[in-house]
C-alpha cells in the first residue's frame, strides 16, 4: 500500500533495517567524508541493541587498527547480517574475543538505493543527514562580459 506521494511507506522490519544500515556502510568506505553515514550507522545499530534487535556477539581485531599495533571492533549480528563498530569500555570484559575476522564469510547481497537507506535509517535513528551544501560560486549565474565601443572610456 503506497501513501498520497505515491512512496511506500518506510516499514521498519529488523530485516530492512540491517539491509539499510548494509547499505550505508558499504557506500561510507567509498565515501571522501565519510563521518555522517558512519555516525548513521553507529546511532541505528546502538538502537538495535538497546531495542534488543541486534546482539553483541563478540570481538575481533580489526583488519586496520591505525597509529595502534592492535585494536578489536565489536561484532554486531542484525537479523542475517554482521556489523563491526567501535568497542566501548565493558565490552572487553563482557565479550569473548573471537581472534582475527575470518575473510570467508559475506553478509548477504541487496540492492537498495543509499538514498532511501539514508531516509529508514534517518527516521529509525532520529538523526538526519543533510546534502552537501555546494560552494556558492557555483550557484552564480553567469554574465556575459560588457564591452565598451572603441575609443570610450571605462571611466
Amino acid at each position: 500500500m503506497s501513501d498520497l506521494n505515491g512512496h511506500e511507506p518506510l516499514e521498519e522490519s529488523v530485516n530492512e533495517l540491517a539491509q539499510a544500515i548494509f547499505t550505508v556502510n558499504r557506500h561510507a568506505k567509498a565515501a571522501p567524508d565519510p563521518k555522517k553515514l558512519y555516525t548513521l550507522k553507529k546511532l541505528a545499530l546502538e538502537k538495535l541493541l538497546t531495542e534488543g534487535k541486534a546482539k553483541k556477539e563478540g570481538l575481533h581485531f580489526s583488519p586496520n587498527p591505525g597509529k595502534s599495533q592492535q585494536k578489536s571492533d565489536v561484532l554486531v549480528s542484525v537479523g542475517d547480517y554482521y556489523f563491526h563498530m567501535p568497542p566501548k569500555k565493558e565490552d572487553f570484559q563482557q565479550l569473548p574475543h573471537l581472534g582475527h575476522l575470518n575473510h570467508q564469510y559475506r553478509n548477504p547481497k541487496t540492492s537498495m538505493s543509499l538514498s532511501y537507506a539514508k531516509r529508514i535509517l534517518s527516521k529509525y535513528a532520529g538523526y538526519w543527514v543533510k546534502p552537501p551544501q555546494h560552494p556558492l560560486y557555483l550557484h552564480r549565474k553567469k554574465q556575459a562580459p560588457v564591452f565598451k565601443p572603441l575609443g570610450k572610456s571605462y571611466f
